[in-house]
């Protein structure tokens, strides 16, 4: 009855923009309640829609790409699309039944698919004096059609689901913003920061019991006891069980951050509620439910699962705590504003966001020689000249690699338990041609906090790219499933992980999800999947792209894939590729690893 009511009221399609708007709304809503994992499937599938591949909207490879499934994925054996795709439907009718009642663009689902349709209401399209019109990156017009061959044919008049891509992506940028300059004490005035500050402080408050019973108290303090627990290891963040007291007449510095939550329990479901709160306003800027039967796993490993969920959407590099841009931090050097400038410089890789954040970190070690973070930062930042040399601009030599070494040595020897310090010194062993030494400080980072996204995507990649791909495969996809960043930089692992198996469509796929402008060794790969798989006219695109705008990477691939890749058969199936794309390998070029 309510979806047979909206479809009489919709007729039009939103804009681009609009979608992303209505994505921020409903997902803010307290009537939108979906765990992490459902969400994640409808950021997807909408952030794949407005890209223009709806095409690749398969059960195989949103299981792939969602839920973290292998090649062997099969819908019949596995319904985890397929129940996660219910549960859309049935809570976005109930978002649209009441806060969404009286919204302008309508974002549904229909059965029998998993691509969005996007649709605006009858009323507020009246009110247009031209209807508006999907406009869709990667579209030729495409986009138009199948949104009104959907209405049409009486698909939308389904139950519906939404995603939430564009708040992570977009619509929350500017509280994103707003956050960072709250999380150094600035007024939006344009204040200067009152005092240094070194680490994000996050106080964690007792989750709250919402059923009756002791089984519900006993398990809102064991989360809350695990949530403290996995939050310690991140050495970019301080944990507060307590507001700090007041000393010698002066007020103690007042965390940064809140960690709220609240327990329910419904049978043998438990739900968890989390939310991340800005002190300074009160303001909520990330929000979320998880849900768990604890029949599965019995009650303590469930909340601890649950506590893992928590803390890895709140802690994450690159996640909601480190959004920042440049122009927030300018002029600051104490070792946190330089973390903050390490995350911002990443996420758009520019050649002059490096040397700032490089200036800024030489700065914060100058001020702090303690400081094992900034170390491991630094260090972090010249080994980014060896990743990224064509689109840095680098030209990175033995000088500079001993340096990151030097630098990473002593981050770890200042803090032995710092993951992120352990993760330099894993990267500088690598581009040192020290697999051994690269796998064990690997190994070591993430047994100490398996939680961060960033310490199991890299040494994931360098996993699979020393040759054990099924392991490091398997990492490289538990980081992309988490939400790992930056955006679109651990989807190209994925690639590798699949076409090294000898799935070229899959890794095509992957492939195009990665950030392609992010670096020409992205559009490498793609340009020996296009190879391998007979698709001449993409593949020159891509090679014309090469050409045209990274021309010091043609003649060096020989070099830059033996760096990379260890065994001579994964390297020989990636030139295979190239020279099947119509790329010139030089065989005197040298292969190194």
């Amino acid at each position: 009855m309510a979806s047979a009511s909206i479809d009489s009221a919709t007729s039009s399609i939103p804009a681009e923009g609009e979608v992303r708007e209505q994505l921020e709304r409903i997902l803010l809503s307290p009537e939108f309640r979906l765990p992490e994992r459902t969400r994640r499937f409808l950021e997807f599938v909408v952030a794949e829609t407005l890209a223009g591949r709806r095409d690749y909207l398969k059960a195989f490879t949103i299981a792939q790409a969602v839920f973290g499934r292998d090649a062997n994925f099969d819908a019949q054996q596995d319904p985890c699309v397929r129940i996660e795709a219910g549960r859309l439907r049935r809570e976005l009718e109930h978002y649209y039944l009441t806060d969404g009642s009286a919204d302008r663009v309508i974002i549904t689902v229909p059965r029998g698919g998993y691509a969005p349709v996007f649709d605006v209401r009858q009323e507020a399209a009246d009110e247009d004096v031209e209807p508006a019109r999907a406009s869709f990156s990667g579209d030729d017009g495409r986009q138009e059609k199948w949104v009104r061959r959907g209405l049409s044919s009486g698909i939308a008049d389904q139950n519906w689901p939404l995603a939430r891509y564009w708040f992570v992506a977009g619509g929350a940028l500017l509280v994103l913003v707003a956050a960072s300059a709250m999380l150094h004490g600035w007024e939006f005035g344009g204040t200067t920061p009152p005092a240094a500050v070194n680490h994000a402080t996050i106080l964690v408050e007792p989750f709250e019991s919402a059923s009756e019973g002791r089984l519900a108290s006993d398990i809102s303090r064991g989360i809350t006891d695990d949530v403290i627990e996995k939050l310690v290891p991140f050495n970019d963040i301080v944990v507060v069980a307590a507001l700090p007291k007041s000393r010698s007449g002066q007020a103690a510095p007042e965390p940064l951050y809140a960690l709220q939550g609240s327990v329910r329990l419904e049978g043998s479901t438990l739900r968890s509620t989390a939310r991340l709160m800005r002190r300074a306003d009160g303001a909520v800027i990330w929000a979320n439910n998880y849900d768990a039967d604890m029949k599965v796993q019995g009650i303590l490993k469930t909340q601890a699962s649950l506590a893992d969920d928590i803390v890895t959407a709140v802690a994450r590099p690159f996640g909601v705590m480190f959004q920042t841009n440049a122009a927030s931090i300018a002029g600051s050097t104490d070792a946190f504003s330089c973390t903050l400038s390490y995350y911002s410089y990443r996420t758009e890789l520019t050649l002059a966001a490096h040397d700032a954040t490089k200036a800024c970190l030489q700065q914060a070690i100058e001020k702090a020689p303690e400081s094992s973070n900034a170390a491991a930062f630094l260090s972090l930042t010249y080994l980014d000249e060896f990743r990224f040399p064509y689109q840095l601009n680098t030209k990175p030599d033995a000088e500079t690699l001993k340096l990151a070494k030097d630098l990473a040595q002593r981050a770890v020897q200042l803090d032995p338990k710092n993951a992120r310090a352990l993760q330099a010194l894993m990267l500088a062993d690598f581009f040192e041609n020290d697999n051994a030494g690269a796998m064990r400080a690997g190994a070591a980072a993430y047994a100490i906090n398996p939680n961060d996204t960033e310490v199991a995507g890299e040494y994931g990649v360098r996993l699979s790219m020393s040759g054990e791909w099924d392991k490091g495969c398997a990492l490289v996809s538990e980081a992309v499933s988490k939400n790992a960043g930056p955006r679109g930089y651990y989807e190209v692992g994925m690639a590798l992980c699949a076409f090294m198996r000898g799935d070229t469509q899959a890794a095509e796929l992957w492939s195009r999800m990665s950030d392609l402008d992010y670096n020409p060794m992205h559009r490498l790969v793609l340009l020996a999947i296009l190879g391998t798989l007979g698709k001449k006219d993409e593949a020159a695109t891509q090679l014309t792209w090469l050409k045209t705008r990274s021309p010091a990477l043609i003649p060096n691939v020989r070099r830059e894939i033996g760096r990379r890749l260890a065994r001579p058969e994964d390297q020989e199936r990636f030139f295979a590729g190239l020279a099947a794309a119509g790329l010139p390998l030089d065989d005197r070029q040298v292969t190194e690893k």
